[in-house]
């Protein structure tokens, strides 16, 4: 797949001021990771348009690609089945939900369960 070229400054087509300077917010940045104890995550089981077939879902993760990709080997590892992770999600197939809770939360990080 092609990688989607990002406009730097959206929003901001022209000015024409000499001494313009660009505003960059002050918010956390996506390659920041925060701490385990700060990171609140949910967790739950989904099967729609999955045919029928149960995942469980952590939703919540604040922080780089990269410890998204590595939380998500660790669990699958733990669960000992496949997984991805992809949009701020991981995606554990299969009912793993009290498995993967009592793991996060021995790691410090904020669970709460969601869904049935």
């Amino acid at each position: 797949m092609a990688k989607q070229k990002k406009q730097r400054f959206e929003g901001i087509v022209y000015s024409t001021s000499d001494d313009f300077e660009y505003a960059m917010e002050d918010g956390l940045d996506a390659d920041e990771t925060l701490p385990n104890a700060q990171q609140k995550l949910k967790v739950g089981l989904d099967k729609k348009q999955r045919k029928g077939k149960v995942v469980t879902v952590v939703t919540g993760f604040v922080g780089s690609h990269a410890d998204l990709d590595a939380l998500a080997r660790t669990l699958k590892q733990k669960c000992g089945v496949g997984g991805s992770s992809k949009d701020g999600e991981i995606l554990i197939q299969g009912d793993f939900k009290e498995k993967i809770i009592q793991y996060l939360s021995s790691e410090k990080y904020q669970v709460k369960s969601f869904g049935g």
